[in-house]
């Protein structure tokens, strides 16, 4: 990461138009970069697992308890 940063700093001491709006990228998406990094997780396994949360969701309307809803989650998670 520290890598990174230098690389962004050095493209904003350019001035340059083009190298700014290259730094702007990893900065703005530097957490999802960090945690892509220490879980390895795709963004289409946590969409997948949305979609599931969803229907899920769109079956069970009119559960009184929250509690057993989130560990219908935790069930789907498995």
């Amino acid at each position: 990461m520290i890598w990174v940063t230098k690389a962004i700093t050095l493209c904003r001491e350019t001035e340059n138009v083009h190298f700014c709006r290259d730094a702007d990228f990893p900065e703005k998406h530097m957490q999802g970069i960090i945690s892509h990094a220490g879980y390895n997780i795709s963004p289409g396994m946590v969409e997948g697992f949305n979609n599931k949360i969803q229907t899920m969701r769109r079956k069970a309307y009119g559960f009184n308890d929250d509690e057993y809803f989130f560990l219908k989650i935790i069930d789907i998670s498995k």
